[in-house]
């Protein structure tokens, strides 16, 4: 979880860098942060569950996104693309940490074909009861 929280402050220094590092008068620059930015800070918070971890995920391409962005979009400040490029490594970076798994969920409608999925187990628990 520490991997998505520092994900979600990645997230929102994004938004607010433009007007911390001084380039906020660009035009694409600062509308592309403050775009992929709350994007990214979304998907880390809902990802700090273990149920909706997968989500991390999404911050894949986005990520991807931020690292080809200044020659997309030209970017013509050379702070604006160092942060973009350091900014979009760590989140990928992040990204890809799973976290710890305490608890199991059932494994999704591929466990319902097993015979001994976890639903299967929990049913043979109880009946012996």
């Amino acid at each position: 979880m520490w991997a998505q929280i520092i994900n979600a402050i990645l997230g929102i220094w994004l938004m607010a860098s433009s007007a911390i590092l001084g380039y906020a008068s660009a035009k694409t620059i600062p509308d592309n942060e403050h775009i992929v930015g709350p994007i990214i800070a979304t998907f880390a918070i809902i990802s700090w569950w273990e149920a909706t971890r997968v989500l991390r995920l999404y911050n894949v391409p986005l990520a991807v996104w931020l690292l080809l962005a200044p020659w997309v979009l030209g970017y013509d400040h050379s702070l604006a693309t160092a942060n973009s490029m350091i900014v979009g490594a760590l989140v990928l970076g992040l990204s890809f940490v799973k976290g710890k798994i305490e608890d199991s969920y059932g494994g999704g409608w591929a466990s319902l074909l097993k015979s001994d999925s976890v639903h299967a187990k929990e049913a043979q628990k109880r009946g012996k009861r």
